[in-house]
């Protein structure tokens, strides 16, 4: 099993990563503020105007270390990947599973599965947690129609179904996600799922894990050596990880959505943690990200028993763990692939 590394997360602008005796070594106005050991480094995620010197870039591609580029506001600009790992016979197994007529829907019924049923033990546990019955009400016709898109699908034989049900429980879902909120600040009121920008708090919260996310599954199937942008639930286009988001619809609810709500709910997060942009865009500023950002990584240390595995893990290795297993699975070495199902 693979060892649960730190991410560096570096915000402050005008910051200058160099490489010092394999020691990140991170200076701000010509002081130095910290040195961390690469050798303990998962991954450098860097915000804005930072800097990175061109031998520490080569470094971190030749020993595997993600590098990714987010804008200030937290939109994701970029990703380095080092050599190829794996071996292309794995890799020829991905694009034949592409090819096949029912390898694209097997996995992708299995993923979708696993997401609802996550996302219905969400709405339970908040439902469970709730203190007004015109909470509870809503969350359990949410819960039942989850119960019910999930019967339908175990039939789906065909993609557009099973991305049809899955639009389904996206929708039901998001649509008693309010009554999961137990603040009363309006600010923070959530109405329906805007991306591109999100629009208000819990929208942006949201939005800056999912991309977080994507990354660490993208960085996870690299491992492994398959291709993230070759995927079988999300359509193939130009740039797009689709494998990674194909990865990460399983981890949705119990690691990103549950973080969100427990910042919000716990009043981790204020509404001076958000700047709005002209236009009606909403972003966590440095304060904000600054909470959101040791909340994820302290989210990542804590274990979850995994079912395959039947031991517990560090819920950060979730995606390697699940990389790993689909990998297996198009190598012919498992008759189906097992997706992650919070217990």
């Amino acid at each position: 099993m693979a060892e649960l590394l730190n991410v560096l997360y570096v915000q402050t602008q005008g910051a200058f990563l160099r490489l010092q005796h394999d020691t990140v070594t991170i200076d701000v106005e010509g002081e130095t503020k910290l040195r961390v050991p690469l050798l303990r480094l998962s991954g450098i995620v860097v915000f804005g105007r930072v800097m990175l010197t061109p031998y520490l870039i080569q470094r971190c591609a030749q020993d595997g270390c993600a590098l990714v580029w987010m804008t200030g506001h937290g939109r994701f600009r970029g990703r380095l990947a080092g050599p190829t790992q794996g071996n292309v016979i794995l890799r020829r197994a991905q694009h034949r599973a592409l090819s096949d007529r029912d390898h694209p829907w097997r996995i992708g019924r299995q993923i979708v599965a696993a997401k609802i049923q996550n996302s219905r033990k969400q709405i339970l546990r908040s439902r469970r947690d709730a203190s007004h019955a015109c909470d509870r009400a809503p969350l359990a016709r949410a819960a039942e129609r989850l119960a019910a898109v999930l019967y339908r699908l175990k039939d789906a034989r065909d993609l557009n179904q099973i991305r049809g049900a899955e639009g389904e429980a996206a929708r039901a879902y998001f649509g008693v996600l309010n009554h999961m909120l137990r603040v009363d600040d309006q600010a923070f009121s959530f109405h329906k799922r805007t991306r591109r920008p999100p629009r208000d708090p819990t929208n942006a919260v949201l939005s800056f894990l999912y991309v977080l996310l994507c990354a660490e599954c993208a960085s996870a199937l690299e491992g492994v050596g398959l291709d993230p942008q070759v995927g079988y639930l999300h359509a193939l286009r130009p740039g797009r990880p689709a494998l990674a988001l194909d990865l990460m619809e399983e981890l949705r609810a119990p690691l990103a959505d549950r973080l969100t709500l427990t910042l919000i709910n716990r009043r981790q997060l204020q509404v001076e943690d958000f700047e709005e942009k002209e236009g009606g865009a909403v972003f966590l500023n440095d304060e904000g990200r600054r909470t959101l950002l040791i909340a994820y990584e302290d989210r990542k240390q804590a274990e979850v028993r995994h079912r395959v595995l039947q031991r517990k893990i560090p819920f950060g290795l979730v995606p390697h763990v699940q990389a790993q297993l689909l990998a297996r699975h198009l190598r012919g070495d498992l008759d189906h692939y097992p997706p992650f199902v919070y217990p």
